[in-house]
């Protein structure tokens, strides 16, 4: 069975890191002992499970200045290497949500960054916005952009932010 990175970080937000944000902070704890050993009997791979834990490393030591919402401002222009791996509908959803506010500039290039670490050969919406909700998990001040975030995971069409 093939899994990805993004299988390990879903099984890990899922059940420990949205719970325990002490466990967030205690990176160590998540590398090492019955966690490590519960994932491979979850069936990732220990090559995965390590990718995972590089990936969450290079998510907490990234933290973008925070820069103002800029409607109208200037526009992205994704390198060639993106394009293939954002789809359109990706790119639109990251346009949303730096025009209403969720995400800063900077935070959308975490998520950028942070999706091209993936290593997928393409990214669908689904895959997307748990990035997002993981980076804005991550997040200091961002407590507001990931609850909204929360409730437009399983919603067909995302609603404005308020």
């Amino acid at each position: 069975m093939k899994e990805s990175i993004l299988d390990v970080l879903l099984y890990l937000f899922e059940h420990y890191l949205a719970d325990d944000a002490d466990l967030v902070r205690d990176r160590d704890a998540l590398k090492s002992g019955p966690l490590f050993d519960e994932l491979g009997q979850a069936g990732f791979s220990p090559a995965e499970i390590n990718k995972a834990f590089e990936w969450l490393d290079a998510l907490a030591t990234q933290r973008p200045a925070a820069s103002p919402a800029r409607i109208g401002g200037p526009t992205r222009v994704y390198a060639d290497a993106e394009l293939d791996r954002l789809d359109l509908e990706c790119r639109g959803f990251l346009m949303f949500l730096e025009q209403h506010g969720v995400l800063d500039a900077g935070q959308r290039e975490l998520v950028v960054d942070r999706a091209m670490a993936l290593e997928q050969d393409e990214m669908d919406l689904d895959d997307l916005k748990w990035v997002v909700l993981m980076v804005l998990f991550n997040q200091p001040g961002s407590e507001a952009a990931y609850a909204w975030m929360e409730t437009q995971m399983f919603a067909d069409e995302p609603e404005p932010v308020h």
